[in-house]
């Protein structure tokens, strides 16, 4: 019997509820996820910078939060094998956590507020912190919807453009 004022899960006629797995791996994601609140980003980003005067690489600063399937997402097409080498190779990458749009807002600004058309968004700064690109349009807010292989040419594509 239910109680008065309970809730029943919506469920579409012909769907599967989900698994407890599914939902537990969902879950510990977001708890878990590749953005962390406890990071500084300002002091991240400072450090990206430096070691970016050293080894010559540009800093690809990501902002997103772990509550964003499309930032999850993105993150899990960087992790791939190729995905990685390139990132390895040519930037020194920062996360920074956005949280509900409360949080590091200050680095948001910092660079333009790449985030206003949507999350994960990416600011690519040369060695000296000047923004040589950011995703002001929104580029990679649906990133779910790009395979790791999109996600290469994205970023690939990326360095062609700004010439390196």
């Amino acid at each position: 019997m239910l109680a008065v004022g309970m809730q029943i899960p919506f469920q579409a006629q012909g769907q599967a509820a989900p698994q407890p797995q599914a939902r537990e791996r969902a879950h510990a994601e977001v708890v878990n996820g590749p953005y962390s609140a406890a990071a500084d980003a300002g002091a991240d980003v400072r450090r990206a910078l430096e070691q970016a005067r050293t080894n010559h690489k540009s800093v690809l600063v990501f902002f997103g939060a772990n509550w964003c399937e499309d930032c999850r997402s993105l993150a899990r097409s960087l992790d791939q094998p190729r995905n990685a080498s390139l990132m390895a190779k040519d930037f020194n990458v920062v996360k920074v956590d956005v949280g509900n749009f409360d949080r590091n807002l200050d680095v948001v600004e910092r660079f333009g507020g790449p985030i206003a058309k949507g999350i994960p968004a990416a600011v690519l700064l040369s060695p000296d912190g000047r923004v040589r690109y950011s995703t002001r349009a929104g580029e990679l807010s649906t990133a779910r919807r790009m395979n790791a292989e999109g996600v290469h040419d994205f970023f690939e594509n990326l360095l062609v453009k700004v010439g390196g």
